[in-house]
């Protein structure tokens, strides 16, 4: 599956979408989402699908998504608009319920796609890591605690910035780090403005 590391994009992403990898672990079977164009300078690398973004095909279509586009200050146009933004989660695909929301996203897709998708991706000046399973797997650094590594944010700006996950089971997160939408979040829509001008 590996030989060619050179392909186009284009075809890289059908070979992403055709991928079966994990399918038998899958409840509701392989349907990766992933969404890139060679001339992209956000990248977006979330921790995987829910039900759905599974069943629409469209990723961050849910309230999370809302809430990231805010954060961002963006529109949805310009948000899904892939030639300038990228959208690769850890997991491609909905790993299935656990006791307290979505199962951590299956470690095949890091280890199978995002060098390879990363390799396509050369006009990329902003990388957002949403959540604790981008960070902890593209952020250097020992960290006590997610917030600990968020509030280390200026660290890795202004080629990356990680943020808490924006969903709404983060709300008492917000509520009790209330530096994060008053210091991180006014710089990030400056920094996206930015890049995307």
């Amino acid at each position: 599956m590996l030989a060619n590391q050179n392909i186009p994009l284009v075809d890289l992403l059908q070979e992403v979408r055709a991928c079966r990898a994990c399918d038998e672990q899958l409840p509701l079977g392989a349907n990766p989402i992933v969404r890139a164009r060679p001339s992209a300078r956000i990248l977006i690398v979330g921790q995987a699908p829910g039900t759905r973004v599974h069943a629409t095909g469209v990723p961050w279509n849910d309230p999370s998504g809302d809430r990231l586009r805010e954060w961002m200050d963006l529109s949805r146009e310009a948000f899904y608009d892939e030639r300038k933004i990228a959208i690769m989660p850890m997991g491609f695909c909905y790993p299935g319920r656990g006791k307290s929301g979505d199962l951590p996203p299956r470690t095949e897709c890091a280890e199978l796609w995002h060098e390879r998708i990363l390799s396509a991706l050369p006009k990329i000046e902003l990388t957002l890591l949403v959540g604790s399973y981008a960070q902890a797997h593209y952020m250097e650094g020992r960290y006590p605690s997610l917030a600990a590594r968020v509030r280390d944010w200026r660290r890795f700006a202004p080629a990356a910035m990680p943020l808490v996950h924006p969903s709404p089971r983060n709300r008492r997160w917000l509520k009790d780090n209330p530096w994060f939408e008053e210091e991180l979040i006014p710089h990030l829509r400056q920094r996206v403005a930015e890049v995307l001008s």
